[in-house]
């Protein structure tokens, strides 16, 4: 199920899905340690004698944020219970706590009595064992652990400090369900403490409520290492009251996102708001000790036994390129270093990496069908972070942060680059492609190469080193020589996606329509007005086209991945929100003229209009019902749109530019207009 709303800090990481359901806790690190391990965690209201589960269906449901925050805005209505609830959530932008306010409005006829129950099923350090929850007078609150890992759950209503009712309990073995199932009465039974496979509810009494009448009340849980942590928290929060924390981290966000107020034309309103949101998710799903998370939606589990919650460096190079043209140096900072520790000794980057920075699962094998040694790796993702590094520098010109990257990550992976070559066709050697199933030589790893190579050639020039400079554009022309030689396809007058090369030179063509060849003109190795490339992309879009009323396009032809339809001529695959952007990108790099640029328009309108209501971007959407697929929010979509909304601006003011002429007094002003993107192409 999507995760509609996330909200976090770069520590502590929440995930509500599309009933307003609480589904993940993270912590301590963005995508890693689920305590929660993706389970339901229960809101219910007992009114008067009636209950309800806010995940019944019976509620009417708004889940939105507030304007330019990492504040949630969620209006819920029960007609037949006479309730309507407005929450307001947040993680503080500093501590690592969870706070909600929730306004409880009785629209019925007579006063009633309102209490809130809010239950936890805990699985702290992604273990259903070992866990340990109990109430702690001390503190009014309810506190569960294991090891290092405390989480304290309290609240407050009106002038009243602290949990009214708790329980604790058993859950998963022996039939036991949960503590939440205590809750339906309008009664919690008390018990202290309880530990293994453990839950927790605890009660909020609301009292008396008059017809008409709203009760505002807070409910917060602080995470931390140890009880001294989470119980000086509890202390702050009752001395600051929990109203001053959910208002300082919106104050916080509303700064963050508006950092650079600047023209943004020809986007509509509803186009800046999503740049704007994806700013803000993007956010989210970064660690602050530098990795960029690739989703943290703990439903994809159920597809393959494992998540998305690693640290991909082509996903991250793309989202750090993206918050470096948006004016962000300081998160794209953390994820360089990263990439800096995790880095091979022979200069390339694996598979995947976990937030903390361990080596993660991989389906990549490190021998072929033969038994032969092979390298397990995706190439582009080595090549593209040199490439979004150089882009990084371009705008900021922080040297210093530079220094200590050059040797140990930019020189060892060109190195790597220059030397891992296919003999035959001197292309890249042979990886997986950048949707992790094919082995071979793509389109979309040379064009990753070639721009790499080229930004590693600058930084060697600013660091004085012309000769491996030279080394560094020798290889990246000879790739772009070999790239119009091989993976042109004369046959059908376009590139190939792939082609793979046996051990006696004999190469074979893979023809599938990829909506990855794009790379090509993407990242500068060839101008997208050049003929063979637009041939290229003319067949690409009109193939991968959705023909269908939700639209789109594929990723390529025949996509098995969450595949819905199998009318391929119509529906070749479902449609991804990365591919829209693509072709909005293609329609910008090719205008010459306003009107040409509003060509792309559509592209970005149809994202807009795709998006769920909060503003988050899945992965992919059903090709019928529009429904999210796959992941939800995915950070490499929101992190295309952010590129592609950047690529666009940065394009209408240079033509705006041309427009009035080299000695018009604004053309200084819109040349260097902050963030405007420095592409190749």
């Amino acid at each position: 199920m999507p995760r509609d709303l996330p909200l976090g800090n770069g520590s502590l990481l929440i995930n509500f899905d599309t009933t307003y359901t609480l589904r993940d806790i993270y912590y301590p690190h963005v995508g890693q340690e689920n305590q929660t391990d993706g389970h339901i965690n229960h809101v219910g209201i007992w009114v008067a004698g009636q209950f309800s589960w806010l995940s019944d269906p019976a509620w009417e449901r708004s889940l939105r944020y507030e304007v330019e925050t990492l504040v949630t805005d969620v209006t819920l209505r029960h007609a037949a219970l006479g309730i309507t609830l407005h929450w307001s959530d947040a993680v503080d932008f500093d501590r690592d706590i969870f706070l909600r306010r929730f306004d409880v409005t009785n629209t019925g006829d007579v006063a009633r009595e309102v209490r809130l129950f809010f239950h936890y099923d805990w699985h702290i350090e992604e273990s259903d064992g070992g866990n340990t929850v109990y109430y702690a007078p001390d503190t009014t609150a309810v506190i569960a652990y294991r090891n290092a890992r405390y989480f304290l759950a309290s609240g407050s209503v009106g002038d009243h400090w602290g949990i009214d009712s708790w329980a604790t309990g058993y859950k998963e073995f022996n039939g036991y369900q949960g503590t939440w199932r205590d809750a339906e009465d309008g009664e919690l039974g008390r018990n202290p403490i309880a530990q293994g496979d453990v839950d927790a509810t605890i009660a909020l009494h609301l009292g008396m409520l008059a017809n008409g009448a709203t009760m505002t009340g807070y409910h917060w849980v602080v995470a931390g290492t140890d009880y001294r942590q989470v119980r000086a928290t509890q202390h702050l929060i009752q001395e600051r009251g929990a109203a001053s924390f959910i208002d300082r981290t919106r104050n916080y966000w509303r700064l963050w996102v508006n950092k650079s107020v600047e023209p943004m034309e020809p986007l509509t309103p509803a186009m800046i708001d999503l740049y704007k949101r994806s700013l803000l998710m993007v956010a989210t799903q970064m660690d602050n000790d530098g990795a960029i998370i690739a989703a943290t939606d703990g439903d994809v589990w159920t597809f393959n036994r494992d998540s998305y919650a690693y640290m991909w460096p082509r996903d991250g190079a793309l989202v750090a390129n993206a918050l470096s043209h948006s004016g962000y140096g300081e998160p794209t900072r953390e994820f360089f270093r990263f990439c800096a520790r995790v880095i091979t000794d022979a200069g390339y980057l694996l598979h995947k990496y976990t937030p903390a920075g361990a080596l993660g699962s991989s389906w990549h094998p490190w021998s072929n069908e033969a038994g032969q040694p092979q390298l397990p790796i995706q190439e582009d993702e080595t090549a593209l972070v040199v490439y979004s590094l150089w882009q990084h520098y371009a705008i900021f010109k922080d040297v210093e942060f530079i220094k200590p990257l050059y040797a140990p990550l930019i020189k060892a992976a060109a190195n790597f680059m220059v030397q891992y070559r296919d003999p035959t066709t001197k292309l890249p050697g042979p990886s997986y492609d950048l949707w992790e199933e094919r082995h071979g030589i793509h389109a979309y790893t040379v064009a990753a190469v070639y721009a790499g190579l080229q930004a590693a050639a600058n930084f060697a020039e600013c660091f004085g080193e012309e000769s491996l400079a030279a080394q560094y554009r020798s290889a990246a022309t000879e790739i772009q020589v070999a790239t119009r030689h091989y993976l042109w396809d004369e046959q059908n007058g376009r590139f190939l996606r792939r082609i793979t090369v046996d051990d006696h030179g004999q190469i074979t063509p893979d023809r599938v329509m990829d909506m990855a060849i794009t790379a090509l003109y993407q990242f500068g190795m060839f101008p997208a007005d050049d003929p063979q490339m637009t041939h290229t992309m003319d067949a690409l879009m009109t193939r991968l086209q959705i023909k269908t009323s939700v639209g789109g396009y594929a990723r390529y032809e025949d996509d098995y991945y969450h595949q819905v339809s199998h009318d391929i001529d119509n529906v070749p695959g479902n449609p991804w929100f990365i591919c829209s952007c693509w072709a909005a990108q293609y329609h910008i790099a090719r205008a010459r003229t306003d009107e040409e640029l509003h060509a792309a328009l559509p592209m970005l309108q149809w994202v807009v209009d795709h998006a769920l209501a909060s503003g988050v971007l899945a992965e992919q959407v059903d090709p019928n019902s529009d429904a999210p697929l796959s992941v939800s929010p995915l950070t490499w979509s929101h992190a295309e749109y952010i590129s592609t909304v950047r690529w666009l601006v940065g394009k209408h003011r240079r033509i705006m530019a041309s427009s009035l002429g080299a000695e018009h007094p604004a053309t200084v002003a819109l040349r260097d207009a902050p963030g405007e993107p420095r592409r190749d192409a």
